[in-house]
């Protein structure tokens, strides 16, 4: 196989585990996001408090020290977490605090008129959250849970520190093996756009859509 093409099947292995990990981290980033983000709109207080405490603290310190935590201090106290639990754990807590954000944004986004409404007709707070608030809010929602979905693959590079084999570590290995760094690093960065501009067209495509959609729904 030419050079730099025999490079490849080891940095492919890699780009697998990437997808593998951003695709498992990214279920449960967003099943957590919608806990979190209707949380911290709840009526109850301690949950609330709860919910902003999580947003804050995530936001507020480093996604690779939250990795090394899990990885590294959990197991001090008979904690043992694989190298892809890990990943998908502490990229999921990390991109779930962001996610929350977006969630209630969108929600807060639904004119209060909806809920008064609903309010009228005796909808309990939960049934109009489902059957009305939602469903407007959830395409809001689409184009900043997409580019958080690229930000969260471009992010995984960080799992090369815990030892897992994704395509960062794939590629550090090869340079210690066969060296050539400069075709190495070349190709990771080729996989990683082709990994990543799609989800950004995707992006696009739907921001433009909610945007065509909003204006031919004005008066």
């Amino acid at each position: 196989m030419p050079a730099p093409f025999d490079l490849l099947p080891e940095l492919l292995r890699g780009a697998l585990v990437t997808l593998e990990v951003t695709a498992m981290s990214a279920v449960l980033a967003v099943t957590l996001a919608f806990i979190i983000g209707l949380a911290r709109l709840s009526q109850f207080g301690p949950a609330r408090i709860v919910a902003t405490a999580y947003v804050e603290i995530l936001r507020g310190t480093s996604a690779l020290v939250q990795l090394f935590y899990l990885f590294f201090i959990l197991p001090l106290f008979g904690i043992d977490i694989s190298p892809v639990a890990t990943a998908v754990i502490g990229l999921s807590l990390n991109f779930s605090a962001y996610g929350s954000e977006i969630v209630r944004a969108a929600v807060l986004n639904v004119d209060r008129g909806q809920w008064e409404a609903a309010k009228a007709l005796d909808m309990s707070r939960s049934l109009t959250l489902r059957r009305i608030v939602l469903p407007q809010a959830l395409p809001a929602m689409l184009p900043p849970f997409t580019n958080q979905l690229v930000e969260l693959l471009k992010a995984t590079s960080l799992v090369s520190l815990i030892t897992l084999t994704d395509l960062t570590f794939a590629g550090s290995r090869l340079i210690t093996s066969v060296g050539r760094p400069w075709e190495v690093w070349g190709l990771v960065l080729v996989l990683y756009f082709l990994m990543a501009y799609p989800l950004s067209q995707v992006a696009r495509r739907l921001e433009s859509r909610i945007v065509a959609y909003r204006g031919g729904a004005g008066p």
